[in-house]
């Protein structure tokens, strides 16, 4: 009797005292456990950003490689997720990047919150009093009631009971075409290897497309002002969509045409095509050389691509014959032709070419010179008129021209001395007669 009085008033001492300090009272789960994991001297706290606390309450063990080291100690909330704070040993020492999350400790027992080293980056740093665990890190294991619900979804309507349809659509599949189903796996095997062995190219086709797709991005605006342009064109294209159907009909009929021509003609026109490769093949051989001789035809024949390393100065004298004659013509431009010979002229017909003013005198001051002597008379034989031409003959002798408003020269005597003949090399003799013949 007095044992159960005495515990009333320690209760209803208790309920006064958390009254007056304005505390909270949720059960005996709000008061800490003496001897609890990270309450002793020396421990320190950590606050935990939770996403769903699921069934987790004040007083859980803190675990570390499944070895209890505290104490959660205040669950509350904190905006649309719950903060937890727990209480840890003293000598515990885990990365600043840890990870949280909430598992339970048996299969029907309560939950407990694991803090471990994070597996997909490396640990950096320290983890100290008073740091939070970031909501990105934290979160819990699937319960027992969720694994049970979902199975329940999977039995219940998941699928389960199509099985049997599905078993008997590939039978019906299957069946009769096992001869197929037997070539075909060695042929996807080969198809594997073949994609296998040809990976890097596929890797690199994709780097290809996607420097292609970045190309294709960054000239965005330019394929968005084409197409915007494009417009036009693509209205005059359906405008005139008749025109084209009957071009490309036309096109097709030529096709046609120069199909039959090809197969009634091939033989001539390979035997025409193996002709016409030596003068193809000579055309190659030649490099640039064709191209450098054309270079100097409309300066001919001043090379100017090379003219200032042969000549230093502003003028060039030239001397050049040019012949332009008939029989020249003829020679160079009709020769093998059925008009050859025809255009020669008097050089063609009596087989010589007219003679060059070449070393005549020079133009420029020929104007300015003298005129030449008159030539002297030509020879002529007594009784006949001057033949031009006339060779001279030893002996011979040429009377003297009559003098003016005179009667005629008496014939030669010995008193009037003979005069010689030009050409002759001899003079006449004393008598006045000729050397014998």
């Amino acid at each position: 009797m007095n044992t159960r009085i005495r515990l009333a008033g320690a209760v209803i001492g208790l309920a006064v005292l958390l009254t007056a300090t304005g505390c909270q009272w949720d059960g005996l789960n709000t008061l800490p456990m003496p001897g609890a994991a990270g309450t002793g001297e020396g421990s320190w706290q950590v606050r935990i950003q939770m996403p769903n606390v699921t069934t987790l309450t004040r007083n859980s063990p803190v675990k570390v490689d499944d070895v209890t080291v505290g104490t959660v100690t205040d669950i509350t909330v904190e905006g649309w997720h719950a903060l937890v704070t727990v209480s840890l040993d003293k000598n515990v020492q885990l990365p600043e990047n840890a990870t949280a999350r909430i598992g339970q400790t048996s299969l029907l027992g309560s939950n407990h919150v694991e803090l471990a080293v994070p597996k997909d980056v490396p640990p950096q740093g320290k983890l100290h009093n008073g740091d939070v665990i970031p909501l990105e890190r934290a979160g819990d294991y699937p319960t027992t009631e969720q694994v049970l619900s979902s199975l329940s979804v999977v039995l219940n309507g998941g699928g389960i009971s199509q099985l049997e349809t599905i078993t008997h659509e590939l039978d019906a599949t299957f069946h009769g075409r096992q001869d197929d189903i037997r070539d075909l796996l060695p042929q996807l095997s080969t198809l594997t290897s073949t994609l296998n062995q040809q990976t890097a190219d596929i890797i690199a086709a994709m780097s290809g497309l996607d420097r292609f797709a970045g190309v294709l991005a960054r000239q965005r605006d330019d394929l968005t002002t084409a197409i915007t342009q494009i417009h036009p064109a693509l209205t005059v294209l359906a405008d005139r969509r008749e025109n084209v159907t009957k071009t490309l009909t036309a096109l097709g009929d030529l096709s046609d045409v120069v199909q039959r021509i090809i197969a009634n003609s091939g033989a001539n026109l390979t035997a025409d095509l193996a002709h016409l490769r030596p003068a193809l093949q000579s055309l190659a051989d030649t490099g640039t050389k064709l191209a450098d001789s054309l270079q100097i035809l409309l300066t001919f024949p001043f090379p100017l691509k090379n003219l200032d390393r042969a000549l230093k100065g502003d003028y060039l004298n030239l001397l050049m014959t040019v012949d332009i004659t008939g029989a020249r013509l003829d020679s160079n431009f009709l020769t093998g032709t059925a008009l050859g010979g025809r255009f020669g002229g008097v050089e063609g017909a009596l087989g010589s070419l007219a003679g060059t003013a070449e070393g005549k005198g020079d133009p420029m001051t020929g104007p300015l010179q003298a005129p030449p002597p008159a030539p002297a008379p030509a020879p002529a034989i007594p009784g006949l008129p001057p033949i031009p031409g006339l060779p001279a003959i030893p002996g011979l002798t040429v009377p003297a021209p009559p003098a003016p408003d005179s009667a005629p020269a008496p014939p030669a005597t010995d008193s009037v001395p003979p005069q010689q003949v030009p050409g002759s090399g001899q003079a006449p003799d004393a008598t006045g007669g000729g050397t014998d013949r």
